[in-house]
């Protein structure tokens, strides 16, 4: 396909912030910086009450929509974003998160070759310290083909590097009945409903290391075992949490 006709998705960008005025300007400046401009930047806010809201002021010109109230959690304010947006895709960009490159969003539109826009597009995600510096890739990488049970061994696509169409993405809100594993479970569903799917062999997201309390973390692990179960049967995900331990020993 010649350049000049390539297709130019429109990227709905959706920030969730809590509190987190250290970090958030970065994720603004990563988006706002982009070379590509077919963007809408969304930032929904659970009534912070540290500078957060001053630095989204100091923002204002930049975002598009902008949402400040209390909700019930994390997924809760993701799905007022899904409902917000009106790009072809979403991109789900916490604060303190970035993307790898300012001609990130470029590449992915010019990674497309095919003349009708891809249900998912995804990629690879690198691990950065608070400063923004690279310490490594992520663990589990990208799959060369994905879809929906190539999660039945883990998270393989970090959820900031899948870019889910809004139509489909709008059809399959968070379940609030999961408290840290709802994006496990999305994104499986998302995949459900999906017939295309796009690897940009692209690193797209610089993932901040926060490291999860360990509690947190155990309740996660638990979640995300209750969701496999769900969508593969005990018998596979057993079977697969198997292998995990003895990749774990090895």
């Amino acid at each position: 396909m010649h350049s000049s006709t390539r297709i130019q998705p429109k990227f709905s960008i959706i920030t969730v912030t809590y509190n987190a005025g250290n970090v958030l300007e970065r994720t603004i400046q990563s988006i706002i910086t982009q070379t590509y401009k077919h963007v809408e930047y969304i930032i929904i806010d659970g009534k912070s009450t540290d500078r957060t809201l001053d630095i989204i002021n100091q923002y204002k010109n930049d975002i598009h929509q902008f949402v400040c109230e209390a909700d019930q959690g994390l997924y809760d304010a993701m799905n007022k974003g899904i409902r917000l947006a009106k790009g072809d895709y979403l991109c789900f960009l916490n604060a303190g998160d970035t993307f790898h490159e300012n001609g990130t969003l470029h590449s992915i539109a010019n990674s497309i070759h095919t003349s009708n826009l891809p249900d998912i597009i995804y990629g690879e995600t690198a691990i950065v310290d608070s400063e923004g510096h690279f310490l490594h890739m992520r663990k589990k990488s990208a799959p060369e083909r994905l879809n929906w049970e190539s999660f039945k061994k883990g998270m393989l696509v970090c959820h900031q590097a899948f870019f889910a169409s809004r139509m489909l993405a709008q059809q399959e809100m968070y379940d609030l009945s999961y408290r840290f594993s709802a994006d496990f479970d999305w994104c499986i569903r998302v995949m459900k409903k999906s017939k295309t799917f796009h690897h940009t062999h692209l690193i797209l997201i610089d993932y901040l290391n926060e490291g999860m309390t360990t509690q947190n973390h155990k309740a996660s692990l638990k979640e995300r075992f209750r969701i496999m179960v769900k969508h593969y049967g005990w018998i596979s995900t057993l079977w697969n949490h198997l292998l995990f331990a003895i990749q774990a020993f090895l």
